[in-house]
């Protein structure tokens, strides 16, 4: 993971990803204050995802990243690429 990470950012999102079929969020260096939900780690949150195939499962996973929003979030572009190979 790049660099620093910066902790205080308000996490958006969380809500519309526990919605969607098929995927969980496992929450990881989050904090709840003042009623919002925060980062207070590097690893924010993981994604996880399953579908009859893994190729599947993985856009299904990255449609779940896409729902998820806070400043400066980075995550991997890689997951599943040598699985699929």
């Amino acid at each position: 993971y790049p660099g620093n990470y910066q902790i205080g950012k308000i996490i958006s999102g969380l809500e519309r990803l526990g919605k969607m079929k098929d995927i969980i969020a496992f929450h990881a260096g989050i904090k709840l204050q003042d009623n919002k939900v925060i980062t207070s780690g590097g690893r924010v949150l993981g994604i996880t995802a399953w579908d009859k195939t893994i190729s599947k499962a993985k856009e299904r996973a990255y449609k779940g990243v896409k729902e998820i929003y806070f400043e400066d979030m980075y995550y991997r572009k890689d997951i599943a690429v040598k699985a699929i190979k």
